[in-house]
């Protein structure tokens, strides 16, 4: 039997996922097919299940032992963020790129995962179009660019075809990206979600281990309603909304430097107070972002100095601070720990202790 007090919670079919990497030497087949894995259960943050070997003098426990192990620890992610948002011209991948970065600047190890994918940005945004590598053990190397760890369909698929896939295999391809991607050491894992509120986006709030979620909108009544969908789908979920991050705020002229709000002012802000949660700040309009974004140079890099470029930074600042107070609230949890039971080997398990 193993136990594992996990950092963030999981659900049953990332445990089963992450367990269909470990075969049976003999048999060449994962224990998962085989039937081996029993009694999996989760509580909170603890993961519960039973291995059933074919004989208890079985010649490789050991070696299933540390593998069943290490796999399901999914070492190093210490907190899983969403990045939201209803419609898909608010430039939210433009967000989660510049806010990973701003965090990676803070001297953090930082993974963005693309879990867009029908229509994949992450690869054209870091400038990277290049195909992961896979290690012995048939686990993913994410692609690494600007000091970011990344997975997206986009390095799996031709631009040229478009992805036709329905509900289920959107999911099972996200549960390939959080188990048998080796993401390593990461203090956090930015998520960008796929817009819109709807039954995938839900799964998939379900599926990933959430540390809490930001919701990008835009000043007009019509976006920042979209957020309030954001907001109560996110509550279903049981995930903490960290924030409310608003694009194309106003726009700051390059010539006298004077701020201009385009559409409206205050309409971000005024909305996190009425859901009751954190407005985490407004990001200006700047053409180069779009620029950038096109040429794999997010603003973050390509004009480090300018005020957008500020702006997300501070943003990622708030971000992370209202994070640290989420952790802060939720229940302690202790360290991974595993415990091998010899008793539950062949035949039927014995009852767990």
């Amino acid at each position: 039997m193993f136990g594992n007090k996990t950092s963030s919670p999981v659900t049953e079919q990332a445990v089963l996922e992450v367990l269909r990497t470990v075969q049976d030497p003999d048999l060449h087949r994962s224990i998962v097919e085989l039937g081996f894995v029993k009694n999996l259960a989760i509580a909170g943050g603890d993961v519960r299940f039973d291995v059933e070997l074919t004989t208890p003098a079985c010649p490789v426990k050991e070696m299933l032992q540390q593998e069943c192990r290490d796999k399901v620890a999914m070492p190093g992610m210490k907190n899983a963020i969403a990045v939201a948002s209803d419609k898909s011209n608010v430039s939210k991948s433009t967000a989660a790129v510049n806010l990973a970065l701003a965090l990676a600047e803070r001297g953090a190890r930082v993974g963005i995962m693309d879990a867009d994918v029908y229509g994949p940005s992450i690869p054209m945004m870091l400038g990277v179009q290049k195909r992961p590598k896979m290690t012995p053990e048939k686990k993913i190397l994410p692609i690494e660019a600007h000091g970011l760890t990344s997975m997206s369909m986009g390095y799996l698929s031709d631009d040229k075809t478009p992805v036709i896939w329905r509900g289920p295999m959107v999911s099972g391809l996200i549960q390939q990206f959080l188990g048998v991607v080796e993401w390593g050491e990461l203090d956090y894992l930015v998520i960008d979600l796929p817009p819109g509120t709807g039954d995938i986006q839900l799964t998939l709030c379900q599926q990933a281990p959430l540390a809490g979620a930001v919701i990008v909108t835009t000043p007009q009544d019509v976006s920042l309603l979209d957020a309030r969908k954001g907001l109560k789908m996110f509550e279903q979920v049981n995930v903490p909304v960290l924030g409310i991050v608003e694009n194309m705020s106003y726009f700051v002229c390059g010539h006298c430097h004077e701020r201009t709000d385009i559409f409206r002012h205050g309409g971000g802000q005024a909305e996190a107070v009425r859901l009751g949660v954190p407005f985490l700040g407004e990001i200006p309009l700047d053409p180069e972002v779009v620029i950038g974004g096109d040429e794999g140079q997010p603003i973050l890099l390509r004009n480090p100095k300018s005020p957008v470029a500020d702006a997300y930074r501070k943003v990622a600042g708030a971000m992370a601070a209202q994070l640290s107070i989420a952790n802060a609230s939720a229940p302690a949890q202790s360290n991974v720990k595993f415990l091998w039971d010899p008793n539950k080997t062949g035949g039927k398990p014995n009852s767990a202790p």
